[in-house]
Formats: C-alpha cells, sequence, structure tokens
C-alpha cells in the first residue's frame, strides 16, 4: 500500500523536555496504523557514536543508535551524597561512581533475593524534585519521587497516590525496605587510627625479636629483626605505608613462592635497631584510648587473625591480653561480641561478632581493614532484622542535583537498602520511561545524528574502528521509513572508510542496498539478520509488531545476491518456546536456500527488567514454562552452562544435517578482517 506522509503528519502538538537532552523535544504522532497511540521525541543528539563498556566481551568497542525505543529513567535516582556499596565492601557516593567501577547488585535465586557483584554501565547526572525518606534507624535518603527502592511487598515507588493518574505502588509508613540497614561513617585517617591498625596487625600477625648469640668475626652477637608476612597484599602494603609515615623504613621481599592451592606471600622486614624499638614502640599497648585507635586496631587484628565465611565474623587468638583488648574495642564502638572458647591446648579462642549482616556491615564500615576478600557479602541473602521501616516520606519542597546509575543487575545498594536502577528493557536509557509499554510507544528519535555522525568521524582521533547498529534497538523499525536517518548514516561510514554491520529484524534494510554494496567493497560491511522463529503462533506471541520471519530470510537472500555477507542469528532461543531441532532445522534450511554465509544460535538472556516484562508475558502465554523458567534463570539474567551449550549444539548439529554453509560468530573478543567482519552475537528485544 503507498502511503503519502504528507498528509499523514501531524504537526507537532507539544514540546517536551527529555532528560540529558538541553532542547526541547518535538513530539509528533503519525495517522498511520503502524503509529498508533505511538509518540516520536524528536531531539538534537549530543553524540553519535557510542562507546561499548570495556567489560562487554564483543569485539567492537562502537555502536551507533539512530532510535531509543526502550526509555527509563533519569527521574530515577538519588542524591549525589548517597554512598552505594563497592565490590570491595567500602563505599562511595553515587556521584563519584564510575563506569566499571565494581559495585554489589541483587538477583532473585529461589525464594530470596542475594547480593550478587555487578559493574557500573553508565553514569549521569540530573535535577529533580527532592524527597527525603526518612527510616526507622535513622538512615535518610534524598531521592526523586520516581525513584524506586525494594520493599517487602516488592518495588515501590518513593511518591504516588492511591486514585487517579498518579495511582502507583508508593512508600508508605507501612512499608519496610529490604537491606541490611544504613552504612556506618568510616573511621578517619588520624595518627591514632593508623598506630592502632599497626598494633593489630603486627601484633596480630607479625614478628619483633631482639636477642644475641655468638658470630664469627663479630664484636658482639646483637640481632634485632622485625617481619611480617601476609598472602593479602593490601594489608601488607598498608602496613608499611603507615610505618612509613612515622620514619619506620622496611624492605619489601617475597617470602613463599606459590604452590599448590597456597598463595603466594610476601613480607616486609628490617633488621636495623633503632628501627626495630620505633616498631615496638609504636604497637605498644597505649595507656588512653579513644575511638580512633579501638578502630585501627580492630582493623588490624582482622587483617592478621579474621575471617569472615558462611555468614560468620570471627577474630581468633591465643594470646588473652590480644582479645582482651578486641573484645573491650568492639564495645567501644557498639559492635556486640561473645568469646568462643575452642578447648584447644593452646588456649586459642574466636571473637564472633553477633548481629547478622547488619552488625559485620557495620564493623566492617567503622573499622575499614584493608583486605577485600574478607569483607565478601556474594551470595547472602538479603533478609534482616534492621530496622529498615519507613518513618516518613518528605518533600524537601526544591529541586537538587541528582545521579543515576545502569548496572549489570538493575540495581545498587544505595545507603544500606536495595535501590532500583535504571535498567530497561533490554539496555539503559535516561529518558523517564518506563521498561514496559514504552519500550514500544514512546520512541525517541535523534533528528540530527548524521550530522553528529560525521563531525565525530573527522576528528584526527577516530582510528576507523569496528561500529555496530542495531546492537540495542533496531535501526531499521517501521520509523525509519518515516525520518530516512540511515542513508546519511552509511554515507558518513563509507566516507570516512569505517567498518561496519549491521544486525536486523527488517526488511526496509534493502532500500539502502547500494550503499551497503559499496561498504562492503571498500571499507567492510556485513548485515545479519535476527530470526528467532517461523513458527506462526510463536512469532505473533513474542515477536507481533516484527516484519514476518520468512520475509527477512527473503531479504536475507537479496543481500547475499548483492555480493554483501550476510548471516542470520537465531536469537533469542527460548528453551520450550522456539528451541525444537525441527524449528531451528527449518530456519537453517532457509537460510541455506537464500545464501547465509553464518549462522549463530544465542539463548535468551534476562536482565534488569527484561527478566520482568518476559516472565509477565510467559505467566499469560505458557503458564506451564513458568516453573521451568524460574528454575533456569533463578541464578540471574543467564541461562545456565549446559543449556547454552545445549542450544550451540543445537545449531551446530542442525547445520550440519541441513548442509549449511555458514560458520559461527567469532569468539569474544577476536573479529574477522575488515572484509569479512559480521555483526556480533547480541540479543535484541522480544517484544
Amino acid at each position: 500500500m503507498f502511503v503519502r506522509w504528507s498528509n499523514l503528519l501531524v504537526d507537532a502538538e507539544q514540546a517536551q523536555t527529555l532528560p540529558g537532552y538541553r532542547d526541547p523535544a518535538v513530539v509528533r504522532r503519525f495517522d498511520a496504523p503502524e503509529a498508533l497511540d505511538t509518540r516520536f521525541y524528536e531531539v538534537h543528539a549530543k553524540s553519535a557514536l557510542n562507546k561499548v563498556p570495556p567489560q562487554s566481551r564483543m569485539f567492537f568497542r562502537w555502536t551507533i543508535n539512530p532510535y531509543r525505543g526502550c526509555s527509563h529513567a533519569c527521574s530515577y535516582c538519588v542524591s549525589g551524597a548517597t554512598p552505594v556499596l563497592l565490590r570491595d565492601g567500602r563505599t562511595r557516593p553515587i556521584a563519584d561512581l564510575r563506569v566499571g567501577d565494581a559495585i554489589y547488585g541483587t538477583v532473585r535465586e529461589g525464594a530470596y533475593r542475594r547480593y550478587r557483584e555487578t559493574q557500573v554501565l553508565a553514569h549521569w547526572e540530573t535535577r529533580n524534585e527532592g524527597f527525603r525518606v526518612v527510616l526507622e534507624d535513622g538512615t535518610e535518603l534524598v531521592a526523586s519521587g520516581d525513584h524506586r527502592f525494594l520493599t517487602a511487598r516488592g518495588w515501590k515507588y518513593v511518591t504516588g497516590t492511591e486514585q487517579g493518574a498518579g495511582r502507583r505502588a508508593h512508600l508508605t509508613t507501612n512499608d519496610k525496605l529490604m537491606g541490611f540497614g544504613g552504612f556506618a561513617p568510616g573511621p578517619p585517617d588520624s595518627e591514632e587510627y593508623r598506630r592502632g591498625y599497626l598494633c593489630g596487625v603486627i601484633r596480630g600477625d607479625g614478628h619483633v625479636g631482639s636477642y644475641s648469640y655468638e658470630r664469627a668475626g663479630r664484636a658482639h652477637g646483637d640481632v634485632h629483626r622485625f617481619r611480617l608476612a601476609l598472602a593479602d597484599i593490601e594489608a601488607l602494603r598498608r602496613t608499611r605505608d603507615y610505618l612509613g609515615r612515622i620514619g619506620i623504613g622496611t624492605d619489601e621481599f617475597l617470602f613463599s613462592a606459590a604452590a599448590g592451592p597456597h598463595r603466594e606471600v610476601r613480607a616486609i622486614r628490617t633488621s636495623a635497631r633503632d628501627r626495630v624499638d620505633a616498631v615496638r614502640e609504636a604497637i605498644r599497648w597505649p595507656g588512653r584510648v579513644g575511638d580512633d585507635w579501638c578502630r585501627g586496631f580492630l582493623a588490624g587484628i582482622f587483617d592478621a587473625e579474621g575471617c569472615y565465611s558462611r555468614g560468620i565474623l570471627r577474630i581468633s587468638n591465643t594470646d588473652p591480653e590480644i582479645l582482651d583488648w578486641t573484645t573491650w574495642c568492639l564495645r567501644r564502638i557498639g559492635v556486640a561480641s561473645a568469646l568462643e572458647r575452642t578447648g584447644h591446648e593452646n588456649g586459642l579462642c574466636n571473637v564472633r561478632v553477633l548481629g547478622g549482616l547488619p552488625a559485620h556491615m557495620r564493623f566492617f564500615h567503622s573499622v575499614d581493614p584493608a583486605i577485600a576478600r574478607k569483607r565478601d557479602i556474594e551470595g547472602r541473602a538479603i533478609k534482616s532484622d534492621a530496622p529498615l521501616g519507613v518513618a516518613a516520606v518528605e518533600p524537601l519542597g526544591r529541586k537538587v542535583e541528582m545521579y543515576d546509575i545502569t548496572t549489570g543487575t538493575g540495581d545498587f545498594i544505595a545507603d544500606g537498602v536495595v535501590s532500583h536502577n535504571c535498567f530497561a528493557r533490554p539496555t539503559h536509557t535516561f529518558l523517564d520511561f518506563d521498561a514496559g509499554r514504552d519500550f514500544e510507544k514512546e520512541i525517541v528519535v535523534k533528528v540530527n545524528l548524521p550530522e553528529v555522525l560525521r563531525a565525530e568521524l573527522a576528528r584526527p582521533s577516530w582510528k576507523r574502528e569496528h561500529v555496530a547498529l542495531g546492537t540495542n534497538t533496531d535501526p531499521y523499525q517501521w520509523v525509519e521509513g518515516r525520518y530516512k536517518l540511515m542513508p546519511e548514516v552509511w554515507r558518513a561510514l563509507l566516507e570516512s572508510g569505517t567498518p561496519c554491520s549491521l544486525l536486523t529484524k527488517s526488511p526496509l534494510m534493502l532500500r539502502d542496498i547500494e550503499l551497503m554494496k559499496e561498504l562492503a567493497r571498500t571499507a567492510g560491511f556485513t548485515a545479519n539478520v535476527s530470526v528467532p522463529t517461523l513458527d506462526e503462533k510463536a512469532w505473533r506471541a513474542t515477536e507481533p509488531h516484527t516484519p514476518h520471519p520468512r520475509k527477512r530470510l527473503e531479504a536475507l537472500g537479496e543481500l547475499n545476491r548483492a555480493g554483501i555477507p550476510t548471516g542470520v542469528l537465531i536469537a533469542p532461543l527460548m528453551p520450550g518456546i522456539n528451541d525444537s531441532p525441527e524449528q531451528v532445522e527449518r530456519i537453517l534450511e532457509l537460510a541455506a536456500e537464500n545464501g547465509a554465509g553464518s549462522v549463530s544460535g544465542i539463548t535468551l538472556h534476562l536482565r534488569g527488567e527484561v527478566r520482568d516484562v518476559f516472565m509477565g508475558w510467559l505467566r499469560s502465554q505458557r503458564p506451564d514454562l513458568v516453573e521451568h523458567y524460574e528454575r533456569l534463570y533463578r541464578r540471574g539474567a543467564y541461562a545456565p552452562t549446559a543449556e547454552r551449550e545445549r542450544h550451540a549444539k543445537l545449531v551446530r548439529l542442525a547445520r550440519e544435517k541441513v548442509g549449511a554453509a555458514g560458520r559461527p560468530d567469532p569468539a569474544p573478543g577476536r573479529a574477522y578482517p575488515a572484509a569479512e567482519r559480521r555483526p556480533p552475537a547480541i540479543q535484541e528485544s522480544l517484544f
């Protein structure tokens, strides 16, 4: 059917400023069947090339996204001073986080959510009306009204209404947040703290001695020695630094090499009499004790003799004096403990910190031991008796600077409670849309993207690295027929000699086949067509608004006949839905008929809010598979290794059976030569 766009264009009905963009976006609607109830936000982008996070396993480092089809965040943010729990157990204000930082998030496993390592994938600043959330334990969190926290009843917004347009689940004084409670303030880097640390770590695990024996050729046999040997380099380096600050120089050396299950041990030492005497003075028991010294001593003795395993925090020693100082210092800083006698002949006892994870985290943050591995809470369940009931939600009455991050798990730990981030389906954005219907109905169009791209590609610093399109949202989605951004994008890449690739579900790409041919001949270009299934019912259920899979394969054939290297990506492979051998073989048969140069498959992964959207669809469409998927994805976003290997074998056997000539994707971190480069194995949105 021929469509006259000039007759269908509706004038801009409003202007709306989107977070992250300086100028208001022009909001348009189109009176076409495909665009009913959809709004298009025309924005001017600041940049066109998006850098892939360094932790990604993709072989390319750059992407271009003309359209943003999934958007949700930017008002989901918290005050810049809000401390976030890092992977090493320490904290850092959210304003100071950077992309790539390792932090803690959470994942659901069975009946519990558990703490899991994740990374900061994006970080930005915005300005919003602030609200103060006050908890029973005195914690105060400043966030926007649209921010969400995890409660015992699920995720809830900071504000909302019971009726009307603003109706949504929001915090009330009947709610309790999930987590271990507010972070304790860390110790100061004071002289007293440093002396306390030296006393704890050296008395706990060091050797300081002076003795005499006759030695040939020596006037006297006096020997003075200080040595501290540790397998954990953080504690050793801290000790050496603290000794250096008071004028005690030491030498570092290899104490014992790694062997079998035993790690390498390094040590510091000195044999100078004045330095050894100075060490003795530094670790002398003090006459008057302040909080700083106590915190330092506890950090040092924990680094030397402490352990944290299976949720139990202990400090062990045989010296009654050290045990007394340990329990006394714990009482001084308000941490409950119990002395456990082991019955060993040497008098070994354990000082056990009581109170579960809230007390353990308070201990770690209050004293700040050096050894990160001893602060690990990976896999611990999110359950505690911490007083985290909501006492009040109060408007600040003003806008404040706020920050948000995107993480791999879709959340993070903000001042001891589980806080939602903007990880939308299937990737992050910061445009204040949700991950469900908004992904489909609120589309952002970067109308100036070709011009910005040309400017970026013309920079002397641009090294003509591979650029992948279609790894986030499809550049050939329906609205590309209206805005026609891609021809100029391809021309810019062609003129700059930049190799590139495309992943799409749309035959609309054939419109630009001449440009693709020129790119393939010169800079290097390949295309992949995503085809998860040929089953009519499964296609309409999972991808109701995409072009028919057979049309995609026909378009693949045209590209191949034009000399453009093109392959098929069977993605996502959904257990029990589209992964039977017969279904996969049929795709490969048609792929082979259309000359596919490569065939590969990817198992479904469910990151962040993708999980909620997909599981909601599964409950309504395939309730028989819900329990199976909960088992498969109980540990996180990815299916178990065995399931992924099953799918890889399935595709390989199907390829062999039908005689498809395709080859699999390159290994992570490797790319084919420029003329053969293929698009990455990236799973697009299911919906």
